[in-house]
């Protein structure tokens, strides 16, 4: 099975359209809630989170059980059948949860029509998240939520194909041109050098490296035809077409993780969720981490968080807040790390994360220069598109690519 972070469903474009349509039609929201009373009281949470399984489930029940017993308040935490759904429908409803896990490339859905609380500011040590976690949940200049925790992508070698292919060390590639040499040198030992998804979500950290995006930094202009995007997307395409990279479809598998833990291929980019995926499905693979090649502008990858968003209706927002602070601090960040895998959002955490999951170094390093999704709302269909063109990348002309791109974006932005 494909891991998290890698679809998206027609069901969550339901979801989203029915928030806005609540919204358009005078039953939206406000960024005060003014609707409901505060209550200074013990607070009775109702929190819906999307769990990636049994482990994480149990750790936030644990963590949430804890903070209530120690403050006098209750909270009830709820795994999501699909979250998406649940929550655009409890929000569209007027009866959304008071604390819920809100998805980076959902952010400026929710946030656009004040169904969340943009409580950021109100955090105690506010500025220990990394910064590009910041910048991913902050909409019109305000820092709306808590980064819960966070993956990037990085650069997977399966150690027995390496070796098979003749090669060391020294081969390991830091940039494209050194990725292209190596991938030549596998190639020209019958080894699939590369396998890679085939959407933004992999693709779009060429993009990055090259110094383009598809949006400006604020979400308000469209940048997809630009000479960055145009020179990253026609390098993958040489890849690609010189069959040093194919698509998991190409090899039969369903995600890249799968092709690299049968040993079809040397190589792969993946997040650190590849991590548990192996040892589940392929657990004899040895295999290396290391970060992404850099492009012509230097150094890119991309972001995988969520939030802790507070609904702007909840009437329990002061104890709230406290809660997530409780589940954002380095302790229980890291209790979280060791329980289900994930990286803490607090750069304080960092030194601990790497001491205990060394290996995982490349991946947390990556927040120095990680590039979150595009943070603009109802982008669901442009970004469809463009997904769907970029699968078919290798026998389609990129600067039509980035023209559909631009024009799509550009007039969904116009609203």
């Amino acid at each position: 099975m494909a891991p998290r972070f890698i679809r998206r469903t027609a069901v969550a474009g339901i979801a989203a359209a029915t928030l806005f349509s609540a919204s358009a039609c005078g039953g939206g929201f406000d960024d005060g809630g003014s609707e409901s009373p505060q209550s200074s009281g013990p607070a009775s949470l109702q929190i819906l989170i999307g769990s990636s399984g049994a482990a994480e489930t149990k750790a936030v029940q644990d963590a949430a059980a804890a903070w209530a017993s120690g403050s006098g308040n209750t909270a009830t935490v709820t795994p999501a059948q699909d979250l998406t759904q649940q929550l655009g429908q409890a929000l569209a409803g007027g009866t959304p949860p008071d604390v819920f896990y809100v998805d980076a490339g959902r952010f400026a859905d929710y946030a656009s029509v004040g169904a969340l609380e943009p409580y950021g500011e109100k955090l105690s040590d506010k500025d220990d998240f990394y910064d590009s976690l910041r910048t991913t949940f902050t909409y019109d200049g305000k820092f709306y939520c808590a980064p819960k925790d966070f993956s990037t992508l990085a650069l997977e070698i399966n150690t027995e194909q390496w070796t098979k292919a003749g090669l060391t060390d020294a081969d390991i590639p830091t940039t494209w041109e050194q990725l292209t040499a190596t991938a030549q040198k596998i190639k020209a030992k019958g080894i699939v050098p590369l396998v890679i998804g085939d959407t933004r979500d992999r693709v779009g950290a060429f993009l990055t490296q090259a110094g383009g995006w598809i949006t400006s930094a604020d979400g308000k202009q469209a940048t997809a035809d630009s000479p960055e995007n145009l020179q990253a997307l026609e390098y993958v395409k040489s890849l690609l077409a010189g069959g040093l990279a194919q698509y998991p479809k190409q090899l039969d598998a369903g995600w890249a993780g799968e092709a690299f833990g049968k040993g079809k291929v040397a190589m792969t980019i993946e997040g650190n969720w590849i991590k548990g995926g192996l040892q589940n499905d392929y657990p004899n693979v040895k295999y290396s981490v290391h970060p992404l090649p850099a492009g012509p502008k230097g150094k890119g990858t991309l972001s995988f968080t969520n939030c802790w968003g507070i609904a702007a209706k909840s009437k329990y927002k002061d104890q709230a807040i406290k809660f997530v602070e409780a589940m954002t601090s380095v302790d229980q960040q890291m209790t979280f790390a060791k329980a289900f895998g994930v990286m803490p959002s607090r750069e304080s955490a960092r030194d601990q994360y790497t001491q205990a999951f060394p290996a995982d170094k490349p991946f947390i390093d990556g927040a120095d220069y990680a590039h979150g999704p595009v943070n603009a709302p109802k982008m669901d269909s442009v970004l469809a598109d463009f997904d769907a063109q970029l699968s078919a990348l290798a026998s389609t002309d990129p600067k039509t690519i980035l023209q559909n791109l631009q024009k799509n974006t550009a007039a969904n932005l116009a609203g």
